[in-house]
């Protein structure tokens, strides 16, 4: 039997920014993943940092989300230094078109919110001051809102450097296939594998859209489902698109790969994570009403992966009530790379005895969670 102070279940974002902050503060951890590190939505993601925009901004995901922000700002540097790796992360500016006049009420409502936010530039474009920034948008631009300050990071590198700075801090990676908890007295004892188990004084649960399977371990309801998302990797004609331009739920940018990544699709399919030909054409399609001069962009890969959605679309983060040295972490969205930075330094700092940064009183595991009255439409579930 193999023990540590804290196993961390999951190899993503979320299960990794954790272990690197457990590590710096000296605390023994195992980590442990079933499939490869970064080999889910995390390994896949578009990697696009905007705090100002998305469900619960404003509102309860906010302060999590300049955090989240904050914190991808000091990794840039420290686990580059740390590893060697580079991780790819940029300011760089977004574009939303208001392609309608629902658009651009939409969009100019949440404007003054994101005025106020400090180290953000975000005004209303008229069409032809937005063309000045992206020649090729569409002609039916009847304005857009531009932010300065928003940035991406390439998401699979970043969860390779957090794991590499991790394993030299002294964590450590197992493979392996979680299958319960051991408690004693109300407290986490070990985690169950299935052939061997983990001693520890704590867990930390990040398995993103399969987290519902935890809630026959915990014995509280953890309501989260996956919601697929698709992207197309374009060689694109003419010059690269120096922002991220983004229409809705829809947007496309220049990597420095040097591809034009294309998304996204938000399908309740369960947990295929197959990519169709129906996503390409619903990615192109918004492709070209954005940037009609895409018509011509060549394909070059298309991937799929599954984000963690809570039923009433906030995170569920923090400890599990009722059973001492149990935490949850997960129900990032599509801002599950924003917020993974925060989320983990939250949970590592409940871990070490200290008070989180930022409130996680509306996201508590097991709580009476707010639900909305309509269900909310999934492509409102983190734009």
């Amino acid at each position: 039997m193999v023990s540590s102070d804290v196993v961390i279940v999951g190899g993503g974002i979320v299960g990794m920014t954790t272990a690197y902050y457990l590590a710096r503060a000296g605390v023994r951890t195992v980590v442990i993943e079933r499939d490869a590190i970064g080999s889910h939505a995390s390994g896949f993601a578009y990697g696009g940092l905007n705090p100002l925009s998305g469900f619960g901004i404003p509102g309860p995901h906010a302060e999590i989300a300049q955090a989240g922000m904050r914190l991808h700002r000091e990794l840039s540097e420290s686990v580059v230094e740390e590893t060697g790796i580079e991780i790819e992360f940029r300011v760089r500016s977004s574009l939303a078109l208001a392609l309608s006049e629902a658009d651009a009420r939409r969009l100019q409502a949440a404007l003054p919110w994101q005025q106020e936010q400090p180290g953000y530039t975000a005004r209303w474009l008229e069409a032809a001051e937005a063309r000045r920034v992206e020649p090729r948008i569409s002609d039916d631009t009847r304005g857009a809102v531009s932010i300065e300050g928003t940035a991406d990071v390439e998401p699979y590198r970043l969860v390779l450097a957090l794991t590499r700075a991790s394993e030299r801090l002294g964590a450590r990676l197992q493979h392996g296939r979680v299958t319960g908890l051991r408690r004693d007295g109300g407290r986490v004892t070990a985690v169950l594998l299935e052939r061997s188990s983990v001693e520890c004084s704590s867990v930390v649960l990040a398995i993103g859209p399969w987290s519902s399977e935890t809630s026959a371990w915990l014995d509280v309801p953890i309501d989260v489902h996956p919601l697929k998302g698709q992207i197309l990797r374009l060689k694109a004609p003419g010059p690269s698109v120096p922002c991220s331009v983004g229409w809705g739920h829809n947007y496309a940018t220049t990597k420095p790969d040097g591809l034009l990544w294309a998304g996204t699709t938000e399908e309740h399919a369960g947990f295929d994570e197959e990519t169709t030909a129906a996503a390409r054409d619903e990615i192109g399609a918004a492709l070209v009403k954005m940037l009609p001069a895409m018509a011509d962009a060549q394909i070059v890969h298309q991937t799929a992966c599954l984000r963690p959605v809570a039923s009433d679309g906030l995170l569920v983060l923090g400890r599990v009530p009722g059973i001492e040295g149990a935490y949850v972490a997960t129900g990032g969205a599509r801002k599950g790379i924003l917020f993974g930075p925060a989320m983990g330094r939250a949970i590592a700092d409940l871990i070490l005895g200290d008070t989180p940064k930022i409130s996680l009183e509306a996201f508590a595991p097991g709580a009476s969670r707010r639900r909305s009255g309509d269900e909310q439409d999934a492509r409102d579930l983190g734009r």
